[in-house]
């Protein structure tokens, strides 16, 4: 059985350019000034990405560039004061993979900058419907990282499907699977923590958790779901 691997440093692989202001929430992570994940701005101090982007890291040592399509320039930077991982996290599995950063400096709404919006409490994205993720990962697998942020739409995979492609226990009720049974089109290493949303409604469903590789065939994304984690993260904003 293939163990969860962290999509670390995810990357849009498939993807397209993204313009300016349309993921105005989106963050790139960054530690001795390198960028290795995504996080979502959920308010003027407060970021949600992934639990394996934040295991092990100390707050004195990030910092945050929102409102820039670029992840080396440009924006706005705020240093990270505390770091809170979704106390039922597992690292060998990833189930829970979520965490809340809390910002140095608050970073507050421009024309560049705005806050993701959460879905309701429990809500499930449903197979077929579309999603849109976005960041700054490889453009594939082992690859090399762009400047500039990337995006690529990808249907949801019904979580029977997405369980009989990796195996049962592996895909929790916590996580939802998207991506093309041909492959093709994925988050990658680079993109791990930032954002997956409803193509339509633009609400912030999912983050960038886990795959097996990157856009292979029958291995559709894992992404930490938002609905099921909204308790952790709203006792956190």
């Amino acid at each position: 059985m293939a163990a969860a691997v962290p999509q670390a440093q995810v990357q849009i692989v498939g993807g397209v350019p993204a313009t300016a202001g349309e993921f105005p929430f989106i963050v790139s992570l960054q530690r001795g000034g390198s960028h290795f994940c995504g996080g979502s701005l959920l308010n003027a101090n407060t970021v949600v990405t992934a639990a394996h982007c934040a295991v092990g890291q100390s707050a004195s040592n990030l910092r945050v560039r929102a409102g820039s399509l670029q992840k080396a320039s440009g924006g706005t930077l705020s240093n990270v004061a505390s770091i809170t991982i979704h106390p039922s996290f597992s690292s060998s599995t990833l189930n829970n993979d979520v965490a809340i950063l809390k910002l140095s400096t608050p970073i507050p709404t421009s024309s560049t900058i705005g806050y993701a919006a959460l879905p309701a409490s429990g809500s499930d994205p449903a197979a077929g419907s579309g999603a849109t993720v976005a960041g700054w990962g490889t453009t594939s697998s082992g690859g090399s990282s762009p400047a500039a942020l990337r995006k690529v739409d990808v249907p949801i995979v019904a979580r029977t499907t997405c369980q009989s492609q990796y195996s049962v226990s592996e895909i929790t009720n916590n996580m939802f699977c998207a991506g093309l049974t041909a492959g093709g089109k994925d988050s990658c290493q680079g993109d791990s923590g930032g954002p997956i949303i409803n193509t339509s409604s633009r609400v912030l469903i999912g983050l960038v958790s886990w795959g097996e590789g990157c856009a292979a065939p029958n291995k559709p994304g894992v992404y930490a779901r938002v609905g099921t984690l909204l308790p952790f993260i709203q006792s956190n904003l």
